[in-house]
């Protein structure tokens, strides 16, 4: 294989990698907002949930980029692309049910005072 070939495969991988790390990250969050209402201790489970997840995150970068500013940008992009996909169909699912945000207040009365 040439070298622009191994290049080119080790950021598709990287592309991968931060696509998964995405998911790990905004899926977690997503978990966690979901169980916040019924916990008990929920600012032990948001803090938990932040401190475990950034550290993944965080260390699947490291692993990743491997020295390589390059690998680095590719993963970037791939975990923007898991927050890309990801948002978007929680935000209109939240937007049907009157949802979050303060759009989704004020269209409910919740400022009328």
């Amino acid at each position: 294989m040439s070298d622009t070939s191994l290049m080119a495969l080790g950021l598709l991988t990287a592309l991968v990698a931060g696509l998964g790390l995405g998911l790990l990250f905004f899926g977690g969050l997503w978990w966690t907002v979901r169980r916040l209402p019924d916990s008990d201790r929920p600012g032990l489970l948001l803090g938990g949930s932040v401190l475990l997840r950034t550290a993944l995150v965080v260390t699947g970068f490291w692993l990743v980029m491997a020295a390589s500013w390059q690998r680095a940008a590719a993963c970037l992009l791939g975990f923007l692309l898991a927050r890309t996909l990801l948002v978007r169909p929680a935000a209109a699912a939240a937007s049907t049910r009157g949802g979050a945000g303060p759009r989704g207040r004020e269209a409910r009365g919740a400022d009328d005072g």
